[in-house]
Formats: C-alpha cells, sequence, structure tokens
C-alpha cells in the first residue's frame, strides 16, 4: 500500500507542476465589474491575454494584468528550465468571488438614511500548459 500511495502522490505533484496560481485577495472593485475583465481573458493564451488587458480601458483591468504577471513568474518559479514562450501557457480558470462588503449610510431627505455597500472581491488567475500529446492524436 505504501507504493501505490508514493506513486499516486508523485502522480499528483506532476499535475500540479503544469499549473501555476496567483490570487488577489480584497481588491477594492465590485465583484461583477470584475467578472466583466475576466470573462475577456478566460481559455486564452498567456500573451494574447496580457493584450487584451494592457489595452482594455477599465480600471479593473489593470488589477488582473498585474495578477496575470504573478502568475506567469510563479509558473517560471516552479519550472526553471522552462520558457514561457515555449509552453504555451493559457488562462486555464479565473475565478472572481466576492469579498469583504463595508457598509456605509448615506444621509436621505426627511431624516432618512441609505446603505451604501462598497463590495470588494477575491480573484484567483490559474495558468495550465497546453497539451500537445493530446491534440496530436
Amino acid at each position: 500500500m505504501g507504493v501505490r500511495k508514493k506513486e499516486r502522490a508523485e502522480q499528483i505533484k506532476d499535475a500540479k507542476r503544469e499549473l501555476a496560481f496567483a490570487k488577489l485577495n480584497n481588491c477594492p472593485t465590485s465583484p461583477r465589474k470584475m467578472r466583466l475583465v475576466a470573462d475577456l481573458v478566460r481559455g486564452q493564451k498567456v500573451e494574447n491575454a496580457l493584450n487584451i488587458l494592457k489595452f482594455s480601458t477599465k480600471e479593473a483591468s489593470r488589477k488582473l494584468e498585474k495578477l496575470v504577471k504573478s502568475a506567469i513568474n510563479n509558473w517560471e518559479q516552479k519550472n526553471a528550465e522552462g520558457n514561457v514562450a515555449e509552453a504555451g501557457l493559457f488562462v486555464k480558470e479565473i475565478r472572481v468571488d466576492g469579498g469583504v462588503m463595508l457598509k456605509r449610510l448615506r444621509p436621505a431627505p426627511q431624516g432618512r438614511a441609505h446603505r451604501i455597500r462598497k463590495r470588494s472581491n477575491h480573484v484567483t488567475v490559474v495558468l495550465g500548459q497546453i497539451d500537445n500529446t493530446q491534440s496530436n492524436s
């Protein structure tokens, strides 16, 4: 049983070596606005995704561009001998989850108050490698 466990652990390690991820917590942008930009780059090759984010006019694209660059750097740290251009990296998964919500009150007419919700989000970017062995068969 020990041999099987060790082999399985090696398989999991090899699978994780191909993936690289970066996470941005408590980004002070609403999740809805961030998802609009995240949908543009989901499934794209890394070079193409960086170009899309660089030339996008949305404020959320600057933060996502920095996050994708961080994920690329994480991949380089894992694979010291690998080259990013030859690896065929693409945005495998990008998740935008709601974060902490700051609740504020804004004065309204006739002594009332309206609640203002300042939203934030958590973004996770996972990069994967394109498998050339699967596409040839």
